[in-house]
């Protein structure tokens, strides 16, 4: 299936779908702090601390296009290898933890089509903690060339909301752009049996770039 992002123009940033109800209120805040602080003082010292939180909404929501690399299984998430675990079945999980700093936009590691999408209620520790596999998470299932491929968005201690863009039924292409988690929080795929794992713990990762896979 051909890669749609790989023909959108490098560099090119846009902000991320989903990002509006938070976005948006600390924007306008901002806007309207700095037009009044020119007359009042008091504005003055609101207007900073606004203009710094939504400068740091506007870096946060960024969606950068990429150009998606070739590879079986991608990666789905900005950030760093947190573990890389063998599974009762069979399958290796390979869990990203996503800092506020990273991209949160998170993409289909495979092309396929969406067999599955099933949010869970839960807590909302930090994600790099062991307790954070009861938090609140949203589980996929793809069906690809690969089989079943299971990938998990788990929310983490700030993350309150996990946003899907597309449904059920829906066919995707690699790397194509499929939901986003608001700020810091951790993405876990797993590899079916017989896929080796390329990448290594503490490794950076970049959504539709690194290959997790080996040849």
């Amino acid at each position: 299936m051909p890669h749609s992002q790989s023909s959108a123009p490098r560099g090119r940033v846009r902000l991320a779908r989903g990002a509006s109800p938070w976005l948006l209120p600390t924007v306008a805040t901002a806007a309207v702090s700095l037009t009044r602080a020119r007359r009042s003082g008091r504005w003055a010292a609101v207007a900073v601390p606004a203009t710094a939180l939504a400068a740091g909404m506007l870096w946060f929501f960024r969606d950068p296009e990429r150009e998606i690399a070739e590879g079986r299984v991608i990666s789905p998430a900005d950030g760093v290898v947190q573990s890389i675990m063998p599974w009762k079945d069979g399958r290796t999980r390979v869990a990203i933890f996503m800092s506020p700093l990273n991209v949160h936009v998170n993409r289909a590691p495979l092309a396929g089509t969406v067999t599955s999408v099933e949010h869970i209620p839960g807590g909302f520790v930090p994600a790099f903690n062991k307790e954070s596999e009861n938090n609140e998470r949203v589980v996929w299932h793809f069906d690809t060339e690969l089989g079943d491929i299971e990938m998990v968005q788990i929310a983490g201690a700030v993350a309150r909301r996990i946003v899907p863009y597309v449904p059920q039924g829906t066919k995707v292409e690699q790397g194509e752009r499929i939901g986003l988690i608001r700020f810091g929080s951790r993405v876990d795929i797993y590899l079916p049996k017989g896929v080796d794992v390329a990448v290594e713990v503490g490794q950076n990762t970049t959504a539709g770039v690194t290959r997790i896979d080996r040849h």
